[in-house]
């Protein structure tokens, strides 16, 4: 059973510069038996931390559950002993790590981050680790995390990257499950909240960069989502970067602070211009890129790469140029862990991934995609290519965008849409206080296209239903940034939701 002493929770705080005051001092051997931020969770032993838009309620409910002590910024007016910090995330990180034994250095750990593909790349990864590694690979990704192979060891992700305790909780739950092997997304909000402060891993790559997540809520500036991402190839002891990323210069720079040039592959599509002219390690081209076939080849150039024999064909089961990267940091990794190319061709034909280019046929209507695209970067990369596969059809989108953050995801959906597509139903998704038909209205305001017809639909089930109902044979319906979700965020309230998955399923069959 996990527990921690005091004694060890004031060396570690110590170590961190992260301690003030502690009004345990006087009794060094007690033990925790549970650490929490959420006093619904509190037992007998549990030590409290009081973090994030805190109210002193829930530290009164915490005492009252049996909480035997506190962390906190602040003190509070409570006979509850208090363990002061300079910094409560950081604490949650180092106390959770050292609670649940550093269950980080059980696993071998392979991290994703960039502002589009994480999923997709940890879902081809994953499927490729499972070939060798089968029942043995966690998936911690934005869709769903999965410790075990019990039903109730996979379960929806509320995050990306959870809060630090309950994420090292998942790898303890994962080490407990015997595995061996973890693939993970990391977001640029999980460094910017100290989320995985102190955590290293085997292999870390950097996918991609372009604006997004900048407003109130998230990050201020894009330099500094640009820092919060390039921290993960700081704390990687081996980096793979896309080297047609923007702000190469900065992301390589990151990499070689903390890891030999041994230890740092680049790649690249073949032919792309890379910024000053630094060498890639591994390139790829496609072979064949249609909506039924996704055929790349993938070349080891330097002789670091050469030893990894990962040089052949690869057949992908999503379709998609903007797939290929995914795919290629996915074999790289594989490779670098020591899978064949054999384990690498098995799993890429058998990656499924929830939500993602999901493809539903009709009898006398168009094709419909399920996608959780929800940036300019991923509708440009989506509506861009699906155009390119539909020369005699028209390019529906029924789409919305989040309230409360990422507020430049409106202008660059608006942008994508005049780019590519023909026709969009404007609607809900996750407004949260906002009103959604505002939120449209700047989607609109930025296709600056005459030509692609435009509505508000304020029912998202009726959205779908009428884009796949107006739709052609020759049409592609998109159905964009929900996927698999079950509920709509309206008001501080998760409201159910069928998803667009589902409702896409009974519409079509029922046709």
């Amino acid at each position: 059973m996990p527990q921690i002493n005091v004694g060890k929770i004031l060396t570690l705080l110590k170590e961190h510069n992260l301690l003030v005051t502690s009004d345990l001092s006087v009794n060094l051997g007690a033990d925790f038996t549970q650490v929490t931020y959420d006093s619904r969770q509190v037992t007998e032993q549990t030590l409290f931390f009081c973090k994030g838009n805190f109210k002193v309620e829930f530290l009164e409910s915490a005492q009252a559950k049996g909480a035997q002590a506190y962390v906190s910024e602040q003190r509070y007016e409570t006979n509850l002993p208090a363990i002061i910090v300079t910094n409560i995330q950081q604490a949650m990180a180092v106390l959770g790590a050292a609670f649940y034994d550093f269950p980080q250095n059980k696993l071998n750990i392979i991290a994703y981050t960039g502002t589009k593909g994480k999923t997709t790349a940890a879902y081809f990864t994953n499927s490729i680790m499972q070939q060798r590694f089968t029942g043995q690979t966690a998936l911690f990704s934005t869709i769903n995390t999965v410790v075990g192979n019990k039903t109730d060891d996979t379960f929806k992700s509320s995050l990306t990257t959870p809060e630090s305790l309950d994420l090292f909780k998942n790898m303890d739950r994962a080490v407990n499950n015997e595995m061996q092997q973890l693939v993970m997304e990391v977001s640029s909000q999980a460094y910017k909240k100290d989320r995985v402060y102190n955590l290293k891993y085997d292999i870390g790559v950097f996918l991609n960069i372009s604006p997004d997540h900048l407003g109130k809520n998230e990050h201020p500036t894009f330099a500094d989502y640009l820092h919060c991402k390039e921290q993960l190839l700081v704390n990687s002891k081996v980096c793979v970067i896309n080297a047609e990323t923007q702000h190469l210069r900065d992301v390589y720079g990151a990499a070689k602070a903390t890891s030999q040039p041994e230890d740092i592959y680049l790649f690249a599509r073949k032919g792309a211009e890379i910024t000053d002219n630094i060498p890639v390690d591994v390139e790829f081209e496609a072979i064949s890129d249609t909506l039924t076939d996704n055929v790349i080849s993938v070349s080891a150039v330097s002789e670091k790469a050469k030893q990894l024999n990962l040089t052949g064909q690869y057949e992908l089961s999503l379709p998609g140029d903007f797939n290929e990267v995914d795919a290629t940091a996915a074999i790289i990794t594989s490779a670098l862990s020591g899978l064949s190319q054999d384990d690498i061709r098995m799993g890429l034909q058998s990656t499924v991934v929830p939500g993602r280019m999901e493809t539903y046929e009709t009898n006398n209507h168009g094709t419909v995609y399920v996608d959780y695209a929800h940036n300019y970067a991923s509708f440009h990369s989506l509506l861009g290519y699906l155009k390119s596969q539909a020369p005699n059809g028209r390019i529906i989108v029924v789409t919305g965008s989040t309230g409360d953050k990422g507020e430049d995801r409106r202008y660059g959906i608006g942008k994508a849409i005049g780019e590519s597509a023909d026709v969009a139903l404007l609607t809900v998704d996750d407004p949260g206080t906002e009103d959604p038909a505002e939120i449209a209205r700047t989607i609109a305001d930025n296709i600056q296209n005459t030509a692609v017809k435009h509505e508000y639909v304020a029912d998202r089930k009726t959205a779908v239903e009428q884009a796949i109902e107006m739709s052609t044979p020759d049409d592609l319906v998109v159905i964009a940034g929900k996927g698999h979700d079950p509920y709509q965020k309206i008001n501080n309230q998760d409201v159910p939701y069928e998803s667009d998955s589902v409702i896409v399923k009974q519409f079509v069959k029922g046709m």
